[in-house]
């Protein structure tokens, strides 16, 4: 099998079975049709028969090194710097689709599964079969075109606790309870699993860091399961968007990503769908030993670079709209996102073009721009773009009348009066603020700002993960030379 449309997506969406709990509801089957879940899967199934735009098939797809058939272009091993920037014109691509707000599109995960088929090296350090695994599982996923979620990390029940188990509490963490011949049994909680209940297969990867203690056993795992499997249930947030149309909620009701914690309930993992088990410490290296922390990262910034030019085209629109664009203090903030804008498109850029070839023969973009970049976007960037747009908007956010108010003619001839623009019309105006609402102050402003700086973990230790993995040795020999 090739390439999915996104009637194919949907439909074996609608096929399964599984237990999903919205807003006091079990939710089991046609999930695709569901009004709560809908508006989610549509978006991915456009992103699905995009893929079939023969605007958009050279760059989306490309042949399977096994099968010949067209497959996405995130599954493309990089060899060379020209198959990264071709990776990165697919994503980008994906990324612009959506503006950035789609944080869990299917070229994320894959980026990870096309860097993990590859770490040969890695997995011989514990078991060549853990490779061959997960290759066969990545060939599995690319040929069937499948999206996959992600079940991050575990809950948070008392982080005041010490202790080898996750968060210190072994009853809640998603572990091992039984190894068998055959595969093992999993119990217990992760969280953060955003459109798994969309999804077709459900990545159980390494997240916490585990000390290498005989207790920690239990947690050494990384494995995958179909969304559906038996024993599997998903608690999703309450949903953002509240049904309303594309005026009134223009990225809620395109773009609502649900969020879910998943519970395993003795869930069953069968060998072939286990890739690594045990050993503590190579569960730790998982992303940085394998790669697959600096695809999955170069996949991130092509994203995060889409939704920052998205800001700066909204906040353009909104200078021009009401006349403010000659004000020094908006041409200052204008030029702080442009400033943002291209430095991203440089990180992106100079991590391509400084890439290196693993052992594995991957060409990995450079890690430390990637990680710098990661490390900027979450405090410096993504939390002044919702900023800026509320300081361009103002009071103009407040008391925006809704799209049955324009359909309304008793009152339609006071909202084309009263609420015009200096160069737009009044329609066109409520239009525009209201999308300006949805990306800087509306419940779904505030989970996008939320989740983007959370994104990658607490921004405290990432930043010391950062120092503590930089070379220092060529600047502080450069101030040593200046000391003798």
């Amino acid at each position: 099998m090739s390439i999915r449309t996104g009637q194919q997506y949907l439909d074996r969406l609608n096929e399964r079975t599984g237990q999903i709990y919205l807003d006091g509801e079990l939710i089991s089957t046609n999930i695709a049709e569901h009004p709560k879940l809908a508006p989610g899967a549509r978006a991915f199934a456009k992103l699905y028969d995009m893929q079939h735009d023969p605007a958009h098939r050279d760059v989306l797809t490309f042949e399977s090194p096994t099968s010949g058939e067209r497959v996405s272009t995130s599954f493309l091993v990089p060899r060379t710097e020209a198959d990264l920037v071709q990776r990165r014109e697919a994503m980008a691509l994906v990324a612009r689709s959506s503006h950035g707000f789609l944080g869990r599109t299917g070229d994320y995960m894959n980026s990870a599964l096309a860097a993990l088929s590859s770490a040969k090296t890695f997995f011989e350090q514990a078991d060549p079969v853990f490779g061959e695994r997960i290759e066969r599982y990545t060939e599995y996923v690319r040929e069937n075109d499948l999206l996959t979620a992600h079940a991050l990390i575990t809950p948070q029940a008392n982080r005041a606790e010490t202790g080898s188990q996750p968060m210190g509490d072994s009853r809640i963490a998603a572990r091992i309870v039984e190894e068998r011949e055959d595969g093992i049994v999993v119990r217990g909680a992760r969280m953060l699993a955003t459109n798994a209940p969309i999804a077709d297969e459900l990545l159980v990867f390494p997240s916490t860091v585990l000390r290498g203690a005989p207790q920690d056993a239990p947690y050494s795992y990384a494995f995958a399961v179909p969304s559906d499997a038996p024993g599997l249930k998903y608690y999703c947030r309450a949903p953002l968007h509240a049904g309303a149309g594309s005026l009134d909620e223009p990225l809620a009701s395109r773009f609502e990503e649900l969020d879910a914690f998943v519970v395993f309930d003795d869930v069953f993992v069968p060998n072939d769908r286990i890739f690594m088990l045990g050993n503590p410490r190579l569960r730790n290296e998982w992303y940085s030993a394998t790669g697959a922390g600096a695809l999955m990262t170069h996949q991130v910034v092509c994203r995060t670079l889409a939704k920052t030019e998205f800001y700066l085209g909204l906040a353009a629109e909104l200078a021009d709209a009401i006349g403010i664009e000659d004000f020094q203090h908006i041409q200052e903030d204008l030029g702080e996102l442009i400033t943002y804008v291209e430095l991203e498109r440089a990180l992106l850029r100079a991590s391509e073009t400084e890439g290196e070839v693993s052992a594995d023969g991957v060409y990995l973009p450079k890690w430390s721009t990637l990680n710098a970049a990661r490390n900027w976007y979450p405090k410096s960037v993504s939390q002044r773009l919702p900023e800026i747009i509320r300081k361009f908007s103002a009071s103009g956010l407040m008391a925006l009348p809704s799209e049955a108010d324009l359909d309304n003619p008793d009152e339609r001839a006071d909202l084309d009066r009263y609420l015009q623009g200096a160069r737009v019309d009044a329609q066109s105006r409520i239009r525009l603020f209201k999308l300006a609402l949805d990306a800087s102050v509306s419940g779904f402003a505030g989970r996008e700002s939320l989740y983007e700086y959370y994104f990658f973990g607490d921004p405290v230790r990432m930043k010391t993960a950062l120092v503590k993995g930089y070379d220092f040795g060529v600047v502080r020999e450069r101030v040593r030379e200046l000391l003798v």
